[in-house]
């Protein structure tokens, strides 16, 4: 089973600002920024690349307006020039090598404005897709989804006692946010989220389901989603041992808009699935607290033999199920998986486990 490692390599590359704490609050910015985006549609022979002091900015439509990295980025390849090269140059020196190699023509070019900055220059066969229309179908598709514990935030700089009066508490800086799986910054946006509530059995083995998404209003990434069934996250958010994995994604041309119908359906495929499986686990573990594995110790001992529990054991788990009154697969699984938490080592746990588990299959 593969370990999927997106979410930590999203969690180590987001800076405190592109961190959300809830649905709602991502959905809110993701909105606002919508709200504050505007489209233009200039022909590229209006677009005038003029320096101010310590920056290049774009002109047009008697309106100039800042770059930030990726618009100025976008700026220099429409041109053709090695943005590594101007980065050396003075503003003014930069602003006519690009005012030089701009292409000409009537052709338009979309540029996508917030206030007075620039968030992208795209070619007419770019077609944008907001991050907020994802977010609208988590909202209604995936309500029991939540995102995963808060990763570890880097340690703090504690305030030096030199810095303070005596009489004064040294004034300790707000701890940041940790990797919270919810991200949005100036060049796309990403989500992790899980059903905590939603562990199931699949093959005598605890699962509980999840997914990431992403997307880019300005070209940095495809749309896409990954869904999958996972046994457990570790603090820096890798996913471990991952099954039933399903990936879509979409560049951003004419049709990304049936994105949005495809993620919506398979969205509502690993809610579907999550149900079906937790209500045939329900039914097991009914079952399992009626059926019998036999009526006399001999009996049971033989059958927890049969499935690799040692002697000693059983006979410890045989006298827990006895103080419920009779041998029941769900007795005695309840019983192992109690003997099984007092284990010292992880290893032999997760083996115990996966022993009591397989009784279940007696209840079938």
């Amino acid at each position: 089973m593969p370990n999927l490692t997106r979410a930590s390599e999203e969690m180590f590359r987001r800076t405190e600002d592109e961190r959300f704490g809830t649905l709602v609050e991502l959905w809110q910015h993701c909105q606002e920024d919508r709200e504050r985006s505007v489209e233009h549609w200039p022909a590229t022979q209006r677009l005038r690349p003029l320096s101010q002091p310590g920056t290049v900015v774009l002109g047009f439509d008697d309106q100039e307006f800042f770059m930030n990295d990726w618009s100025f980025s976008q700026l220099c390849r429409l041109a053709n020039v090695s943005k590594d090269t101007l980065n050396r140059l003075s503003p003014e020196t930069a602003a006519r090598a690009l005012q030089e190699t701009m292409p000409g023509g009537d052709k338009p070019a979309q540029v996508l404005t917030s206030g007075s900055t620039i968030r992208s220059i795209h070619g007419t066969s770019y077609t944008r897709l907001h991050n907020v229309d994802l977010l609208n179908i988590v909202r209604e598709f995936a309500t029991d989804f939540r995102p995963p514990q808060e990763a570890a935030a880097p340690p703090t700089e504690l305030a030096s006692p030199e810095d303070t009066a005596p009489w004064e508490e040294p004034e300790q800086p707000a701890r940041p946010r940790g990797g919270t799986g919810l991200y949005c910054g100036e060049q796309d946006m990403f989500c992790f989220l899980i059903d905590p509530m939603g562990w199931t059995d699949i093959d005598g083995e605890p699962f509980a389901p999840g997914f990431f998404l992403w997307n880019s209003e300005v070209g940095r990434r495809t749309v896409g989603i990954q869904t999958f069934w996972f046994q457990a996250i570790c603090q820096n958010h890798i996913v471990w041992d991952a099954v039933d994995i399903v990936e879509f994604t979409r560049k951003h041309t004419a049709n990304v808009h049936d994105s949005l119908g495809e993620i919506r359906r398979i969205i509502e495929g690993l809610v579907e699935k999550r149900d079906q499986r937790r209500d045939g686990f329900v039914q097991t573990i009914r079952k399992a607290m009626v059926t019998k594995i036999g009526d006399e110790a001999d009996e049971v001992l033989k059958v927890l033999s049969q499935h690799g529990i040692r002697r000693k054991v059983a006979d410890e788990a045989l006298e827990i199920a006895r103080q419920q009154g009779r041998f029941t697969v769900f007795a005695l699984v309840d019983a192992l998986t109690r003997l099984a938490g007092k284990l010292p080592n992880a290893g032999d746990r997760t083996e115990a486990d996966e022993r009591a588990s397989s009784l279940l299959a007696l209840a079938v």
